[in-house]
C-alpha cells in the first residue's frame, strides 16, 4: 500500500513539473539552450542514480561510472545512426539495449573486481574507465562511424522532454520499490558491515554484483539519452573527470537519498552551466575556481548531504 501511496505522489510531481517546464518551453521562455541543459540536468540525475545505488546503498567506492555511461552513449549513437531511427517507438528498444549491454559489461567486470574492497576498488574501477575511453579513442581503427578521437557525428536528435521525464519516474519508483524491499535492506546491512552481513547469510558477493549491474544498467540509460540529446560524443565526454561529478552529486545530495540525488543532479548542472552563461568568456575557467570552494562551503554546512541528517 505505501508503494502506490507513493508512487501516486512522485506521478502527481513529475506531472506538475513537466506541465511547468512544457509552458516554458512552448512560450519560449526557455531558450533552446536552456531547454537542453533542463533535459541534460534529468539525464544526469538518472545516471547518478546509478551510482548511488552502488556507492551510496551498498559502499562500493567507484571511479569508473563515466565508462558505463559513455558505453550507452555510443551504443545508442551507433544504433540509432547506422539503422536510421528517428522515431520515438523504434527508439525505445534502443534504448532497453543500451542499458541491457551496459549492465552486462558491468556483470563481466564486476566478477573480477568486486572482490577488491575500498581504494583497491576505485583504482580498479579508474583503470576500466581509463581503459573504455582509450577505446573511443582509437575506435576509428574498427569503424569510421565511430569518429575516434574526432568525436562521434551524425547522430539523429530523439532524446525529448516527455521521453526523459517518463523514463527517469518509471526508473525513480523502481528503484525506490527496490530499496525499500528486502533486497535494498541487504544492500544497506552490505555497506554498513559486509562480514556481519554475511555472518548472518546474506550472500554478499551476489548482493553487490546485481547492485552493481543495476547502477551500470542506469548509467547505460542516462547516456543513450544524452548521446541522442546532443547529437556529438566525443572520449572526452567520457574520462575520469566525468565520473569524479557523478560522484560530487552522489555526495553532495547524501548517500543512500534517491531524491537528494535528483536534487543535487539539478543543482549541479545549473550552477555549471549558470556560470557559463553569467560568466564572460574570457573569464569562464574562473568557475573552476569557484565550484571547488562552493562545495567546501557545502560539505562544511552538510557534510553528509543536503538531504540528509546528521546521524544521532
Amino acid at each position: 500500500m505505501r508503494f502506490f501511496t507513493e508512487s501516486k505522489w512522485y506521478l502527481a510531481v513529475a506531472f506538475v513539473i513537466y506541465i511547468i517546464l512544457k509552458a516554458l518551453f512552448a512560450s519560449n521562455i526557455a531558450s533552446p539552450y536552456i531547454q537542453q541543459i533542463i533535459q541534460y540536468a534529468i539525464i544526469i540525475a538518472l545516471a547518478s542514480l546509478g551510482l548511488n545505488i552502488i556507492y551510496g546503498f551498498t559502499g562500493q567506492f567507484s571511479l569508473g561510472h563515466a565508462a558505463f555511461y559513455g558505453i550507452g552513449a555510443y551504443t545508442s549513437a551507433y544504433l540509432t545512426k547506422t539503422l536510421g531511427i528517428d522515431n520515438i517507438f523504434y527508439y525505445i528498444p534502443v534504448l532497453m539495449a543500451c542499458s541491457v549491454i551496459s549492465g552486462f559489461i558491468g556483470l563481466l567486470i564486476g566478477i573480477p573486481i568486486l572482490k577488491l574492497k575500498d581504494d583497491f576498488l576505485a583504482i580498479a574501477t579508474l583503470g576500466f574507465g581509463t581503459l573504455v575511453r582509450v577505446f573511443f579513442d582509437n575506435s576509428d581503427k574498427i569503424s569510421d562511424v565511430l569518429g575516434g578521437s574526432r568525436g562521434f557525428v551524425g547522430i539523429p536528435k530523439i532524446t525529448n522532454l516527455e521521453l526523459v521525464l517518463f523514463f527517469t519516474l518509471i526508473i525513480i519508483i523502481i528503484t525506490r520499490y527496490m530499496i525499500n524491499s528486502r533486497f535494498g535492506l541487504f544492500l544497506r546491512c552490505i555497506k554498513d558491515d559486509e562480514l556481519a552481513a554475511s555472518s548472518i547469510g546474506i550472500n554478499t558477493t551476489n548482493m553487490k554484483l546485481l547492485a552493481f549491474t543495476y547502477g551500470c544498467m542506469l548509467a547505460g540509460f542516462g547516456g543513450a539519452f544524452y548521446a541522442n540529446l546532443y547529437t556529438f560524443l566525443h572520449p572526452s565526454n567520457f574520462d575520469i573527470l566525468k565520473s569524479i561529478d557523478f560522484l560530487i552529486i552522489v555526495i553532495i545530495g547524501g548517500m543512500g537519498n534517491i531524491m537528494g540525488t535528483i536534487f543535487a543532479s539539478v543543482i549541479w548542472v545549473g550552477f555549471i552551466e549558470g556560470l557559463r552563461i553569467v560568466l564572460p568568456s574570457e573569464i569562464l575557467d574562473i568557475r573552476w575556481v569557484v565550484i571547488p570552494i562552493l562545495l567546501i562551503f557545502i560539505m562544511m554546512w552538510r557534510p553528509y548531504g543536503i538531504m540528509v541528517k546528521k546521524p544521532k
